[in-house]
């Protein structure tokens, strides 16, 4: 990283992060195009001691499924806090953010614990418990990433001569 004075290193605020986002994107490896796949995906956050796992879900099949199963490597993104900082006197501007980016192997969850991987997705974005249909458990597949290492970073230091832009309120 270039600018180590904006890395998180402290994994507590890295995991912040990752609560305040709502995307994680994975990036796979796929051999038959030569490029990276790159899906956006809902996802929870579970932490087992030292280990921390996302979890996301999908159809049974599919292209990121296929790609899983060749090679289960991936790399992981997310992004948060994104304000636009304008340089009043320099008339240039920037991005204020939040990220965290990492790589992990991913594995399909057995599916007997299908419910238990999907319940970390919901509490992910529903603070409250609530009832929900299992109808949709037996064509759905569930999976997660054990994150192997990761890295955070942010811009968000405003400095005299600059000012956080507000678009215009719509009319």
């Amino acid at each position: 990283m270039i600018r180590k004075d904006r890395e998180i290193t402290d994994r507590a605020e890295q995991l912040a992060i990752i609560e305040a986002c709502d995307v994680c994107r994975i990036a796979l490896n796929d051999p038959a195009s030569g490029f990276p796949y790159v899906v956006p995906l809902n996802y929870g956050v579970d932490i087992a001691g030292d280990e921390i796992y996302l979890y996301f879900h999908s159809a049974k099949k599919g292209e990121k499924l296929e790609l899983i199963a060749q090679d289960n490597r991936a790399t992981f993104e997310m992004d948060c806090d994104h304000q636009f900082i304008f340089y009043d006197k320099r008339m240039s501007c920037t991005m204020g953010y939040r990220s965290v980016i990492g790589h992990g192997l991913i594995e399909v969850v057995p599916d007997d614990e299908k419910i238990a991987g999907l319940e970390v997705l919901m509490r992910h974005y529903h603070a409250e418990d609530f009832p929900w249909s299992t109808k949709l458990v037996p064509v759905t597949c569930v999976y997660r990433l054990k994150v192997l290492d990761m890295t955070g970073k942010f811009r968000d230091n405003i400095h005299p001569g600059e000012s956080r832009w507000e678009p215009p309120a719509h009319r």
